[in-house]
């Protein structure tokens, strides 16, 4: 899942890449589906399908509600068998996007973020494509969404996805052990990460995330602006 998204919101590893920063072009991960496994099973990024996740926020246009559904379908990306995850966003209860997020997880417990299919919606309508890609496909490569041990990478910037001049999301893990309040219940033990579109200045925005759950929480990096909560979880 890549939960609460803005029409766009995930190496080889750093580590593998030796010295190069995520944001050089000639980053370059290769992966080998050998090394994956059937099912997302990170702590902090758990997809079970038939898991349903609600979000809920207030914006300047009226309250934004986003749907995440982890589906019982897969999508063979680069040989490697991915989880769907479907993202629906509503305002005021009207469909404003409607995307399908493909994710796969590597035996070390990282879970890689392999591509989307992106739709914005006005009126019903499809209005616009943009942000879509797939890794593989016209030079688009994967990255990580979340790290199967985020402490070994705090204040490491790394990819969540690259396709240049479209999708080039990065983030860093920011803090650990940190406690999150949100409508659907009280955590600790979490992590947060800073992320950010290279593309888009003044994009950066807080996610946290909570063990056994996932993000539970999204809010601006300068403190201010729209809060984005859990508000409940569907288990199958």
């Amino acid at each position: 899942m890549k939960p609460v998204r803005r029409a766009a919101v995930a190496l080889v590893l750093l580590v593998a890449c030796g010295d190069d920063s995520p944001t050089q072009p000639d980053y370059d991960p290769q992966l080998d589906p050998a090394d994956f496994v059937p099912q997302v099973t990170n702590q902090f990024y758990p997809l079970v399908p038939g898991t349903t996740y609600s979000y809920e926020g207030g914006t300047d246009e009226g309250t934004e509600t986003t749907v995440v559904e982890v589906l019982d379908e897969t999508k063979l990306i680069l040989g490697i068998t991915a989880t769907v995850v479907r993202d629906r966003v509503f305002l005021d209860g009207e469909l404003i996007e409607d995307t399908f997020d493909w994710f796969a997880q590597q035996n070390t417990g990282d879970v890689w973020y392999l591509g989307e299919d992106s739709k914005e919606i006005e009126n019903g309508e499809v209005v616009s494509t943009e942000g879509s890609w797939e890794a593989g496909v016209d030079g688009a490569k994967p990255g990580i969404i979340m790290w199967g041990d985020p402490a070994a990478h705090l204040n490491e910037e790394y990819r969540q996805e690259f396709y240049e001049g479209v999708a080039e999301d990065v983030a860093t893990v920011i803090g650990l052990n940190e406690a999150a309040e949100v409508p659907y219940g009280s955590f600790t033990g979490c992590i947060r990460t800073e992320d950010r579109n290279p593309l888009e200045s003044g994009s950066a925005e807080h996610k946290v995330y909570c063990p056994g759950v996932g993000q539970v929480l999204e809010e601006p990096a300068d403190g201010g602006g729209e809060r984005i909560e859990l508000i409940e979880v569907a288990e199958p």
